[in-house]
């Protein structure tokens, strides 16, 4: 524990290295995790598996009697397979989950160090370190403060308190208080409301209003503590191991493809019925068993027919649906995380493809958030010069380290233009008695200090709040400082005012030049029908030049500015308190036309969030600071900033990990990638489903054995299924989708197109199959179809799909399947898995999947004979490249 002689020193190298030794490091213990086995084990909960289970027993039963183990052991391989490969991948998607909820352990913490700020990942902070906390900072480890100015906290996450106040204590209050807070615990865990107080009270706090607890969020003010414990040992790493982990989020998405199955499901279960009833009774009406007491007989004929039926539930349930679902969120999370968006939240990556509207702020993402002083007008004497320093230096938070800046971007440029005055030395010599945090509210930042036996009160601020705290001075003072700050705006420089003791002292333009990629991608952002807003704390003629450059509005001069008042016309521009004074109405209606809003505050940004959603827009907003949490929390996707507060962070559902618009433009595009993958998998999916089912209804019409055999239909799930979900889910993003509107969040995920293409080429490719097989049912009418005629019909089924899997790749586009092949590795890898299996099943499947070996001959003439699905498909592609044209 540091003393109070070292406090503002810090810990020592070596103090360091000895404290992680003895307290350990600051990461907390990860829930237990259900074992693999048990996992692997859920995955047989599936309804449907288990009814292939009940179908395996029975069968398994029948195989002793007849001694024939081959249908039994192909089912049980079939289950094997479906299973296994949705667990492995479900734990590779958990996998990744794991590594992005480590990275929340990088988040920088300030620390005092052999008396030096400096800035360390949470993970690094040690029993005995000097944090320094502000608005927006998430406490790294329980502490006990040392100084406090104004400090609220909000420890909601462990005693249900929104807002505690927290002060200095001396160290026999808190050692009671402490000991009172242990022997309260107990009771607080049983009842989580016991001990309860009323917001804002500071005097009967669960825990010592002198202790700070790891994960809560600072509100406002600000202050210093040495940590007291680490990880485990911290209040939250105690409840952390009484808990329970939680589950994923189910998504919109989610919803609407279980609704689809289900659909689904309802006619694989009439079809299955329908054919069961049928061959069933074709089988009674001509099969002399029936007058026989042969019931071992009849009972294996039940069963056949049962488990056909069966496994026409399994081939009519897409239930790769999930998995495939779950293989494009995973590798879309892996990707983006590449391209600097770290999903924290499942929906997000989904959500992103159909935002119809970007709220976005200005400092960090379309700017470079590299503050710098570009100009000043001060005032005369000893207030423009002197005290001007004395102002940036106590009337602030931020700290230097070497050349790099801790804290607001803003401060920092201020202290780095002070050159070669030492802002620590200032600093020291100031007694601090009062401070008063800035924040977006107030728009002002203000400390009272004694500086050599004189008191002084340093304001810093909005340069109409800061001027409007001023003594009134000459006209012609006030229209030379207003004239440059109009200058300053117009230039799209952020300005603050200064002043001490309620006399102006300066102005200062700090500018922060527009990132270069920005403009290309608003661009890219307005083509996809995506439309852009600037929702920024700033002046509106720094704000409106920031939207001329990006090209979201056209000159200054042409822009209006909305009147406070009933009349709205369609606007571009308006400010925060402007916005407020609007009726619901008239806010609904000045949202859609709106593109830039200055001076905004928290409400009037969560306000404008929650008007444009009401006109059914799906709303994505970008936030780096405490106040953009509400309009994180409210929009339908949250982006915070990789260099924001934790409280920012933790209302988001991504982080943009760059901090740049470019980042935005991508993580749409992959939402709308993601959705198209699944799309296609549908696609292609439905079609192996429709030429199924209407094969196996053509077989009992006319009064055969099924055309596909129990195992072969299964093999046909597996990899017409799983192999699919893997080979489409893994196709990379196009551009391509950028160029499309934003797609309705109520919209049917199965288009009207998707439809006729799945009916159409689904009855199609049974037209050809059931030709096919009648020719070989009435070719030799003595011995029926030959088990060479069984297999050949098999594979051409399997290889009509492996051609159709092309098809589906290009689904929505004019593109040919071959644009770009070489870059679809996924899909090649599965394709060539396909055509492998399907000769190694042909070849060495015998009886258990109904198959005799083919010669090379056969399987060229296959294979040549059903890339006409390809071809025609090309054709067709080639067509509408040509009508575009």
């Amino acid at each position: 524990m540091t003393t109070k002689g070292n406090e503002l020193q810090g810990l020592t190298r070596q103090q360091v290295e000895q404290s992680r030794r003895e307290h350990g490091a600051n990461v907390l213990t990860p829930v237990k995790r259900t074992s693999l086995w048990k996992l692997y084990l859920e995955k047989y909960e599936d309804p449907i598996i288990r009814i292939l289970l009940v179908a395996a027993a029975i069968s398994l039963v029948l195989a002793f009697v007849q001694n024939d183990f081959v249908e039994t052991i192909g089912i049980i391989v079939a289950i094997f397979f479906a299973t296994t490969v949705g667990f492995y991948f479900e734990r590779d998607a958990a996998k990744k989950f794991n590594v992005l909820t480590q990275m929340n352990e990088e988040q920088p913490v300030k620390v005092v160090r052999e008396g030096r700020v400096h800035q360390i990942a949470r993970r690094e902070v040690v029993v005995g370190d000097i944090i320094i906390v502000e608005p927006g900072d998430e406490v790294p480890a329980d502490s006990r403060l040392l100084e406090a100015i104004d400090l609220e906290v909000n420890e909601s996450s462990l005693t249900g308190e929104m807002i505690t106040e927290k002060s200095v204590s001396d160290d026999a209050e808190t050692d009671a208080e402490c000991q009172h807070a242990e022997e309260e615990t107990s009771d607080k865990d049983e009842n989580p409301q016991a001990g309860e107080k009323p917001q804002g009270s500071s005097t009967e706090s669960t825990y010592p209003h002198n202790m700070l607890l790891r994960s809560s969020m600072v509100m406002g003010g600000r202050g210093k503590a040495v940590v007291t414990a680490v990880g485990d040992a911290t209040e939250i790493g105690k409840v952390a191991r009484t808990s329970a982990e939680r589950t994923g989020v189910k998504t919109p998405l989610n919803q609407q493809l279980d609704r689809l199955a289900a659909l689904i499901s309802k006619v694989g279960m009439g079809v299955s019925i329908a054919a069961f009833v049928l061959f069933l009774g074709h089988d009674l009406l001509t099969d002399p068993l029936w007058h026989t007491d042969n019931y071992l007989g009849m009972a294996e004929v039940v069963l056949r027919y049962f488990m056909m039926a069966v496994t026409l539930i399994v081939m009519a349930v897409p239930e790769g649906l999930p998995m495939a679902v779950t293989l494009s969120l995973a590798l879309n999370m892996r990707r983006m995380l590449k391209s600097n968006n770290l999903v924290r939240k499942l929906h997000a990556c989904e959500t992103m493809g159909a935002v119809t509207v970007i709220c976005t702020d200005k400092t960090g993402t379309l700017t470079e958030n590299r503050m710098t002083v570009a100009a000043r007008t001060v005032a005369d004497g000893r207030l423009g010069s002197e005290l001007l320093d004395w102002n940036m230096a106590v009337n602030s938070t931020a700290e230097l380290d070497g050349d790099k800046g801790i804290g607001n971007p803003t401060e920092v440029a201020l202290l780095q233009s002070m050159g070669t005055v030492d802002y620590r030395e200032l600093r020291r010599r100031a007694v601090v008695e009062g401070q008063v945090p800035f924040s977006t509210e107030k728009k002002y930042m203000q400390t009272t200090a004694v500086i050599d036996g004189e008191r002084y009160v340093f304001v810093k601020g909005a340069p109409e709040i800061v001027l409007g705290m001023c003594e009134t001075a000459s006209g012609q003072e006030w229209n030379t400082v207003n004239e440059r700050l109009v200058a300053y705006q117009r230039q799209a420089m952020r300005t603050l005012a200064f002043a001490c003791n309620g006399r102006f002292q300066a102005v200062v333009a700090i500018s922060d030049p527009v990132r270069k990629e920005v403009p290309q991608a608003v661009q890219d952002c307005l083509k996809a029908g995506i439309d852009v807003k600037i929702v920024t704390g700033d002046t509106s003629a720094t704000a409106m030049e920031i939207a001329r450059q990006i090209g979201i509005t056209g000159n200054v001069e042409q822009d209006t500015v909305a009147p406070s008042g009933s009349d709205v016309s369609p606007l571009n521009t308006i400010s925060g308190a402007e916005f407020a004074a609007l009726t619901d109405e008239e806010a609904m209606e000045c949202a859609g036309t709106l593109k830039v809003m200055s001076r905004a505050r928290p409400s009037d940004k969560q306000r404008l969030v929650q008007m444009l959603q009401k006109r059914g827009e799906i709303v994505a907003v970008t936030g780096d600071g405490t106040n953009d949490a509400p309009a994180l929390n409210h929009a339908h996707v949250g982006l915070s900033l990789g260099s924001g507060t934790s409280v920012a962070k933790e209302a988001s559902d991504m982080t943009l990990l760059d901090d740049s618009f470019r980042s935005i433009v991508n993580a749409v595009m992959w939402g709308r990638s993601l959705y198209k993958n699944i799309q296609r998998f549908l696609f292609f999916q439905l079609v192996v489903n429709v030429t199924a089912l209407l094969l196996v209804l053509g077989g009992s019409v006319i009064g055969t054995e099924l055309p596909l055999t129990v195992t072969q239909i299964l093999w046909v799930n597996l990899i017409m299924d799983t192999f699919a979900a893997m080979a489409l889910a893994s196709l990379p993003p196009s551009r391509e989708v950028m160029s499309d509107k934003p797609r309705r969040c109520d919209a049917f995920i199965i288009t009207r197109q998707m439809w006729r293409g799945i009916l159409g080429i689904g009855i199609l490719f049974f037209a050809v199959l059931f030709v096919m097989f009648y020719y070989y049912l009435h070719d030799d009418v003595e011995f029926g179809v030959q088990m060479q005629e069984l297999t050949i019909f098999f594979t051409t089924f399997v290889m009509l799909q492996w051609w159709n899997l092309f098809n589906a790749k290009t689904l929505g586009s004019s593109h040919s399947a071959f644009r770009r092949l070489y870059a679809d590795r996924g899909m090649l890898l599965v394709l060539a898995m396909i055509l492998v299996g399907q000769w190694l099943i042909v070849t060495f499947g015998g009886k258990m999947f109904r198959t005799v070996p083919l010669s090379f001959r056969q399987w060229v003439g296959i294979i040549v004979v059903t890339s006409v699905v390809l071809w025609v498909g090309e054709i067709y592609r080639a067509i509408g490249r040509a009508r575009s044209v």
